[in-house]
């Protein structure tokens, strides 16, 4: 007995087919490589085909269950291959011939027939058309323009609103109702879940109040406002407009006005005083805050505090425009933002004599309005909504359009 016969390992019996419809079964040892397979299977479907060497490597044996293409340097029995397992022999598609020459300058040709025409291609086909698109750059400054004449159109309607509402003998207690409500407005724009956090924080209730309002209800900034100032005398000085010492000359106001008589010179004096007190009570409610991270952010580029405030004035409170601004020619200065517009204007004159900006001039709601939107323009579309002031923003803006296209 041979010594190969004796430590052979066991014997499968593996049935291949070919893509021609050969068949035929193949014993071999689980020891045997793919590689031994495939020429046993070579040999027998094609006969003298061994003497390529390189048809073992253009042929491949797979798996019919599996569908797994046998590795050539591992075993059967590496290969899981079990006794009754089909195979299928096949030969393996030949590569793709490489292109000619001639082939591959067409096609490089082609590809630049189907590149997009550059900038000055693009320049030169349209060179004769007429132009249809306004630069972006003018567009910016238009933009900007109608804030400006805006802002200008605002400072005179609140002139003349201040005017109106003067000769109004309830003025002061329209004006006083009309507070109350400002009051009322700012206690509802304290976010409860961010005052929340930072009262469980150990804050103190009124500080967290304080600290929120000034920075637009961001509990972070908050927060590191609170940590800033923790050591500050007057950290628990109230914000403007709600000092003790306005609170006082509002109740010394009331006493005054309970006191004029509606014949009496003097008590109109002093209720005009008192008025005059009112107008700037709610102005400095609705002064102008900038955006802390907005100032940090361009006093770090190394512009002066009060240059980084003016520009965040003038820009809305828009860090990138306000930095276009302190870049650029500074315009509109923020001197421009407190002037209003030519009296004599064919725009003013038309504004004015529209009925429904008439009638909402009367309304102290409508001063309110133009003085919170000066200060805070991103505030405008909160008055747009409003349907007391909404209306005559609406007659506003159609009257401005209307004359800027004439």
């Amino acid at each position: 007995v041979q010594e190969e016969k004796i430590f052979a390992g066991k014997v499968l019996r593996l049935h291949v087919c070919t893509m021609e419809g050969a068949e035929w079964l193949e014993e071999v040892p689980e020891d045997t490589t793919v590689e031994k397979l495939k020429e046993r299977c070579l040999k027998h479907c094609v006969p003298g085909s061994l003497e390529d060497p390189k048809t073992v490597t253009h042929h491949k044996l797979i798996h019919a269950t599996s569908e797994k293409v046998l590795t050539d340097t591992k075993t059967v029995l590496e290969e899981n291959i079990q006794d009754r397992d089909v195979l299928l022999l096949i030969k393996k598609r030949a590569p793709p011939p490489l292109p000619k020459m001639a082939d591959v300058s067409a096609e490089e040709k082609r590809k630049q027939e189907q590149k997009a025409p550059d900038k000055d291609a693009i320049l030169k086909a349209t060179a004769n058309l007429p132009a249809r698109s306004v630069d972006r750059t003018v567009t910016h400054h238009n933009m900007r323009d109608f804030q400006t004449e805006l802002r200008k159109i605002l400072v005179s309607l609140i002139e003349v609103a201040q005017k109106l509402l003067a000769l109004n003998p309830d003025a002061v207690e329209l004006f006083k109702k009309a507070n109350a409500m400002l009051d009322e407005d700012e206690e509802d724009r304290v976010d409860e879940i961010a005052l929340r956090q930072l009262t469980e924080m150990g804050f103190p209730e009124s500080r967290a109040v304080k600290a929120l309002r000034l920075n637009h209800m961001s509990v972070t900034q908050a927060m590191e406002w609170l940590i800033e100032h923790a050591d500050d005398p007057a950290v628990d000085a109230p914000l403007p407009g709600q000092s003790p010492a306005e609170a006082t000359a509002e109740g010394g106001a009331s006493s005054a006005e309970a006191a004029a008589g509606p014949s009496s010179e003097e008590g109109r004096e002093e209720a005009k005083d008192e008025l005059t007190e009112i107008f700037k009570k709610i102005r400095r409610k609705r002064e102008f805050r900038p955006d802390p991270r907005a100032v940090i952010a361009l006093m770090e580029m190394g512009f002066d505090e009060k240059e980084v405030v003016d520009a965040l004035r003038v820009n809305n409170n828009q860090q990138n425009a306000a930095c276009e601004w302190l870049l650029g020619d500074r315009k509109p200065s923020p001197e421009d933002l407190d002037k209003g517009i030519d009296t004599n204007s064919p725009l003013f004159q038309a504004i004015l004599e529209n009925p429904v900006v008439q009638l909402g001039l009367t309304n102290p709601k409508t001063l309110l309005a133009f003085e919170d939107m000066l200060e805070n323009p991103l505030n405008s579309t909160q008055w747009m909504n409003d349907p007391e002031t909404g209306p005559v923003m609406l007659q506003i803006s159609r009257i401005f359009q209307t004359l800027n296209r004439t």
